[in-house]
């Protein structure tokens, strides 16, 4: 079979003489040499997202089928660290959805202080830029101190960033916003030091939070959780994989627990939905009571 010709324009997939059959062969392929060789499961994320985000790594890297981006992968692991980064969902923001935040803080924060030591898991914590929000959101309420993070993602890269503390200062006025609009109660620059292009947050906002490699599909549950954040993630899993991490958060989540998940995420259509009350509908929140 010829090689299809990429065009001079840049693409947003594949080539339009490409079979789409063998498209699919060859990604499946592709995510089981992944898992078998890396261990990083990507088979039963959604295919549109995945296939969207191969074929700009295939365009980035002047290759021409997805056989050859596997050919690469297999054979070369810093190939590898590049596709982590385009195959891991890494979209977030200080005070993403603000709103989520306001209700947190006036729902969810007095069922916290019930208990006497708080454990919180951020799952896809991502470049960590939700997770610092939380902790700046503890302090301010008081509960910190009595408070441990667990901050995990499946890509060690943005593990290190989010460790570091620092974000891009050309976004610290949409942050300051978002902050004010979830309940701020200090001034947000206080948080941070401007240096050079960045914003370097406060190392004692660290001081209660663990960063730690985990894989959602293939790893297990590590401890027991008071609140669990896992939003905008299950959106890039298929069914059977939003099922199984589910039942993951299920286990690893305290009686009255707390389960926050995305805007667009829902426990409707899982069989733990009977095992939840909701605590705020729109914003996704729930907590365990079976």
């Amino acid at each position: 079979m010829a090689v299809p010709v990429i065009p001079s324009r840049a693409l947003t997939g594949p080539p339009v003489a490409y079979n789409s059959d063998l498209e699919r062969l060859e990604i499946e392929l592709l995510l089981e040499g992944i898992f078998r060789h890396y261990g990083f499961d990507f088979r039963s994320y959604a295919y549109a997202s995945i296939r969207r985000r191969l074929w700009k790594r295939i365009e980035a890297e002047g290759l021409h089928t997805i056989s050859e981006l596997q050919a690469r992968v297999l054979h070369d692991a810093e190939m590898m660290e590049r596709l982590l980064l385009d195959l891991s969902v890494n979209v977030t923001a200080m005070f993403r959805d603000p709103g989520f935040y306001l209700a947190f803080r006036q729902i969810a924060i007095p069922l916290l202080k019930t208990w006497p030591f708080i454990r919180i898991w951020h799952a896809g914590c991502s470049t960590g830029e939700e997770v610092y929000s939380m902790a700046i959101l503890l302090e301010e309420e008081g509960l910190y101190d009595r408070s441990r993070i667990y901050a995990t993602d499946i890509n060690d890269v943005v593990l290190q960033q989010a460790k570091a503390g620092i974000f891009p200062l050309n976004r610290m006025q949409e942050y300051t916003e978002n902050y004010i609009r979830a309940g701020g109660k200090q001034s947000f620059s206080e948080y941070y030091t401007a240096k050079y292009d960045g914003a370097l947050f406060s190392p004692s906002l660290t001081r209660n939070i663990v960063f730690s490699q985990h894989n959602l599909v293939t790893d297990r549950s590590f401890s027991e959780f008071n609140v669990i954040f896992c939003r905008n993630v299950l959106i890039y899993f298929d069914r059977e994989l939003q099922d199984h991490v589910h039942a993951l958060f299920y286990e690893s989540l305290s009686m009255f627990g707390v389960l926050a998940l995305g805007s667009k995420e829902t426990l409707r259509f899982s069989k733990y939905e009977p095992c939840y009350e909701k605590l705020h509908a729109r914003e996704k929140m729930y907590r365990k009571v079976k």
